[in-house]
């Protein structure tokens, strides 16, 4: 069963389905598609703690968490219910 249930950005949707994607710097694939993994797996949000991962909750937005990707680049999401849900591909920081 898979724990992504939905997206909020169509490029990362893309990515994550094929494995590529034109929309996304090819650059950035490999460190997201590693993330997105890991949150695939995850059964609790407190998984994706990771080294390297700079894994926090998104201030000022409630039940939102971050992982650094690369640069500004991080994924974003939200957790409930053991699922990952309108995970997005922002520059957050």
């Amino acid at each position: 069963m898979w724990v992504l249930k939905s997206f909020r950005s169509k490029a990362l949707a893309e990515l994550w389905s094929t494995g590529s994607t034109r929309k996304i710097d090819r650059r950035l694939h490999e460190r997201i598609l590693r993330r997105l993994d890991r949150l695939d797996a995850a059964t609790m949000v407190k998984e994706m703690g990771v080294p390297g991962f700079d894994f926090h909750p998104v201030h000022g937005r409630l039940q939102r968490y971050s992982v650094h990707v690369n640069g500004p680049w991080c994924l974003t999401f939200e957790f409930t219910g053991g699922d990952a849900l309108r995970v997005d591909l922002e520059q957050y920081h």
